[in-house]
């Protein structure tokens, strides 16, 4: 519950994956917490307040949007990733802005039907089987109409004996013949790219217009149950409900992450991409400030979702932002340049560490794998050098310089079953010689 997430939890729980960046994950902490904390007040004044949306600096790979992600997913919340550069002011090529709050909103009707299958799972399962134990047994298997004549008590002891083997998976592999509903879309309208591409109030009157249609189609009963069972869920789940929940999700809790922030960073002077780049903010204001966005599932509020945004800012800094978009962020936090013992936990202490992955993953080819302390604290330094010495890229260049250690031992796996392997240091150095032997580092792939 919400109740029991206090921001010293949520920092705790995002210590179990991301390493360092105290700061950031305190900021977020808040942030949510505040959530809770404005549901708790009188209606009248609950609207009053408004999302601490944050500003994040700091250089690529350091953590920025996987605190982000995990936040979201610790609250069970609706998030979406967007990069600001990939938007253009509208009249250009390009998104319109307004399409993230769509996407935010797909997102949380996805993530609310599935909470709604759940609660009708029982029902949709056993409503599934009677229809493919209709699709099995001769003219239906239904009973006779005198429910206890002999021939209505011998089909059911039929109908019995299958629903056994339907449920041993005997059948899984019959082809069975099932009516599939579709909504047919016109020719035309495919040509165009389907109903995402036209307005959204369009959407919804087409929508609308076209009927479901009722197809024959015969399938392997192993797909036949996954389509019936979608048929089933859908009769049984009210549509309506599933939508206004979706709203209200997105409206109250929804987390939009605006990454490369930076990048739309710049001064107005009248021609040149700049004017692409304020555009894009003058774009992006409105729905950070509170607005109302059509989609074709209804209005969707922007006022209390909450954004995050990121940007490494080499070239340019916040306050190069328009300050009433400035003003809409008012929490800001520096991440921190990774260190070469930040490498070495990263290597070893989040639940995701890579180190358990890799042994996990040869683990299912019969090679155990083990990673020596000396062998971490390699690729570490290596790691941190080349990031040094080249452009930095954060935790990911730990994914380049795994590979490039197991490099030899995943290709040959498959062939050393039972064998058990110990990386240490001079493994490490021996398979990356190429490279943290040579200055000029630019030159290689890591």
């Amino acid at each position: 519950m919400m109740k029991d997430l206090t921001p010293a939890r949520i920092v705790a729980a995002l210590d179990k994956f991301i390493i360092g960046q105290n700061q950031a994950k305190r900021a977020v902490a808040v942030a949510v917490r505040n959530r809770w904390r404005r549901q708790q007040l009188p209606e009248e004044l609950r609207a009053e307040v408004g999302p601490k949306n944050i500003l994040m600096a700091g250089p690529t790979g350091v953590g920025k949007t996987e605190i982000a992600r995990r936040l979201a997913k610790l609250v069970n919340a609706p998030f979406i990733k967007v990069e600001a550069s990939k938007y253009t002011e509208v009249g250009y090529h390009g998104r319109d802005v307004e399409s993230m709050i769509r996407d935010l909103l797909d997102l949380a009707l996805h993530m609310v039907r599935a909470e709604q299958t759940e609660v009708v799972r029982q029902e949709a399962e056993r409503l599934t089987e009677e229809k493919l134990l209709d699709a099995l047994l001769p003219g239906g298997g239904h009973l006779a109409a005198e429910p206890d004549g002999e021939e209505a008590q011998q089909r059911q002891r039929t109908r019995e004996k299958f629903r056994r083997r339907l449920r041993d998976g005997e059948f899984d592999d019959r082809d069975v013949e099932v009516v599939a509903e579709e909504k047919a879309v016109p020719v035309g309208m495919m040509a165009m790219g389907g109903f995402d591409q036209i307005d959204p109030e369009m959407q919804n009157f087409l929508e609308k217009l076209i009927p479901q249609q009722q197809k024959n189609r015969r399938l392997p009963l192993r797909e036949a149950r996954k389509l019936l069972f979608q048929q089933t869920c859908d009769q049984l789940i009210d549509r309506e409900k599933v939508t206004e929940m979706a709203i209200r999700r997105t409206e109250q809790t929804g987390i939009i992450f605006v990454d490369e922030i930076d990048k739309v960073a710049g001064t107005d002077r009248g021609y040149g991409p700049d004017v692409s780049r304020q555009g894009v903010q003058r774009d992006l204001l409105p729905i950070v400030e509170g607005s109302t966005v059509t989609t074709r599932h209804g209005l969707v509020r922007t006022d209390h979702i909450l954004f995050i945004a990121a940007g490494a800012f080499h070239a340019s800094k916040p306050a190069d932002l328009m300050p009433e978009l400035q003003g809409r962020f008012p929490i800001r936090v520096e991440l921190d340049d990774l260190t070469k013992d930040d490498f070495v936990r990263i290597l070893t202490q989040p639940q995701n560490a890579l180190t358990r992955q890799q042994v996990a993953l040869m683990a299912t080819e019969g090679v155990r794998l083990e990673f020596a302390p000396d062998a971490v604290e390699a690729m570490a330094e290596i790691a941190y050098h080349v990031n040094r010495n080249t452009q930095n890229i954060g935790a990911r260049r730990l994914y380049t310089v795994m590979e490039k250690v197991l490099e030899e031992i995943a290709f040959t796996a498959p062939e050393r079953t039972g064998e058990a392997f110990t990386i240490d240091a001079d493994y490490v150095r021996r398979q990356l010689a190429e490279i943290s032997q040579k200055e000029d580092v630019q030159r290689f792939i890591l």
